[in-house]
């Protein structure tokens, strides 16, 4: 936007000057947080501003996944291209092919897709002549993306890229997530996209389906799926709708992904550029999650206390956390000091203070606290030392959707099994007057604890239950309509 409305600034020169390189990347402490790296309570620890205190062990894998440099990314991008509308420079292509060889997740399935390349006169003409977008990497031209079709602006490269990104993120999260898992992609039942892009083209700008376009990179060959969608909040009403089709019995599995979002990237960069501070906002964030049924062993998820923010709920701030918060914790007979981890809004605080947004991750347990006070469950003089001991910090990147909660279930699910904790709530706020069709917020939440030990269960039903308790209201309803 900037380019498009005021052409080469300065601001964008002194982006490009002040950009983190990949080891810097590495070594900022909330992206280790996010794959695992580290724990949060390490992140917690870490001397701030932490873009001047490195880690001075960063690796680039951790126990949720990896920071993927970006030369490699653009060739999963181009392995994730079923339309031939990534071209790769053709030395650019043999490099990153011998980078990706060498790749714990790559197999030669997925590296026979990546293509061999173009010249460069190619790209330039395809550049110049017809509208594709080029794709930069340390300031030269290594390839671009190509219009999908003359006219069709929801065709256009940069839609198109955008979406091809986001895909690419998600193969990679769920890529790992069977690494871990030590599933095979064909056990794969289901898969729900909750990115906040949209596929289509001019006659159904949203009609979908990045799950199943995602799933077949993968090798998912007996998934179908589907994609949800309601902007920041749309990972946890995902999660839900997984985790009730699991615990009904309809699917054996569901898998929940998103990739990330390139107009996303350095959207604040303008305060951080401003103020010397580097701009941070470099990383496109994924994340994937599994739902099965209960093991008797991994945490599950109580599907009987979830939040959801109704239409008529009300738009403030007390409203939406009353919504979300305290009435899940009153259908179960909970209270806020019940709950050992809250995780909302997990935007890395370094990122968003100078740029006049606050800390957010704070703001929303101060709100908790705050609500907690009104209702009498805490006392005023408490509220600093429950924010503290609820809250958690920010690791996320400011990606819209990413850091709605979810990226905190794989630290939560660890210490949950660890007994460290023993119940945590996961929250995603969404802002829908962005699509300028409400000015409704939407919001969602659900509660994570562990196992009861019972196997075969899943969110603590299992479809044995379901149906016993379907027949006795059936038959409740029959007796009464028989008088």
């Amino acid at each position: 936007m900037e380019r498009v409305s005021h052409g080469e600034t300065e601001y964008i020169k002194k982006l490009a000057e002040t950009m983190q390189s990949y080891d810097e990347a590495c070594s900022y402490a909330p992206n280790q947080a996010y794959i695992g790296g580290i724990d949060l309570d390490t992140l917690a620890g870490q001397p701030t501003p932490m873009y001047q205190n490195r880690l001075e062990r960063a690796s680039r894998f951790g126990m949720f996944g990896e920071i993927m440099p970006e030369n490699e990314f653009l060739g999963l991008i181009d392995i994730c291209d079923v339309f031939d509308i990534i071209w790769l420079e053709e030395s650019f292509a043999a490099d990153v092919s011998r980078k990706l060889e060498m790749h714990p997740l790559m197999n030669e399935k997925l590296m026979s897709r990546l293509e061999k390349g173009h010249t460069s006169s190619e790209i330039e003409k395809e550049t110049e002549e017809h509208g594709a977008l080029p794709l930069l990497y340390q300031g030269r031209v290594v390839g671009c993306c190509r219009k999908g079709h003359d006219v069709d602006e929801s065709l256009s490269a940069h839609v198109l890229l955008e979406n091809i990104a986001s895909k690419a993120g998600s193969v990679l999260a769920l890529l790992h997530l069977l690494k871990t898992t030590d599933l095979s992609p064909t056990d794969i039942d289901y898969v729900i996209e909750c990115s906040e892009e949209a596929a289509g083209d001019m006659n159904q700008r949203g009609g979908g389906n990045f799950a199943k376009a995602v799933a077949e990179i993968a090798g998912c060959t007996n998934a179908s799926g589907f994609d949800v969608r309601s902007f920041c909040a749309g990972p946890v009403n995902a999660v839900i709708a997984g985790a009730t089709q699991v615990a009904s019995g309809a699917r054996p599995n569901v898998v929940v992904l998103a990739g990330g979002a390139i107009p996303k990237l350095f959207m604040n960069s303008r305060d951080h550029v401003r103020k010397g501070i580097p701009p941070l906002e470099d990383c496109l964030g994924s994340f994937a999650v599994l739902l099965d049924a209960d093991d008797g062993t991994c945490p599950v998820i109580r599907l009987d206390a979830l939040g959801k923010h109704s239409v008529g709920a009300g738009a403030s701030p007390q409203a939406i956390t009353s919504a979300l918060v305290y009435e899940p914790l009153q259908k179960i007979g909970l209270s806020f000091g019940d709950v050992d981890k809250f995780a909302a809004e997990l935007q890395i605080p370094e990122i968003t203070v100078p740029a006049g947004a606050g800390d957010v991750p704070a703001a929303n347990f101060k709100m908790i606290a705050a609500l907690a006070v009104m209702k009498g469950e805490l006392k005023k003089e408490e509220m600093a030392s429950f924010v503290e001991a609820k809250g958690i910090p920010g690791f996320a990147h400011t990606q819209g959707h990413i850091p709605s909660g979810v990226p905190f279930i794989g630290h939560a699910c660890e210490a949950i099994k660890a007994a460290r904790y023993k119940r945590v709530m996961i929250i995603g706020k969404g802002s829908l007057f962005l699509a300028r069709l409400t000015n409704l917020s939407d919001g969602a939440s659900f509660i994570i604890e562990p196992s009861s030990g019972r196997s075969g269960e899943a969110g603590g039903v299992t479809p044995e239950e379901v149906r016993r308790i379907l027949l006795e209201a059936l038959e409740d309803l029959s007796k009464e309509l028989t008088g």
